[in-house]
């Protein structure tokens, strides 16, 4: 009895082992990692050319509400 137990948990061991063997190896060897690195990268690249636009947008609109505002303000020499 001891001898078919031991057998059993030695048999169903090993297959543990060989298919987590199995998918370690499907997974080192999957290349979705890798593809959701470069849509990571792809992503971080539009957000700051988005935040640059941004910026750049709002100084354009700053100043020229300033001038418009100091023409308003010195009306007769605009």
């Amino acid at each position: 009895m001891f001898l078919n137990t031991f057998v059993r948990a030695q048999v169903g061991w090993a297959e543990f082992r060989g298919a987590l063997r199995t998918r370690l190896v499907d997974i080192a060897g999957s290349e979705r990692g890798g593809v959701a690195a470069e849509y990571a990268l792809l992503i971080a690249l539009i957000a700051v050319v988005v935040v640059v636009g941004a910026a750049a947008l709002g100084i354009a609109i700053n100043q020229r509400l300033q001038d418009t505002a100091d023409c308003v303000g010195a009306a007769p020499t605009c």
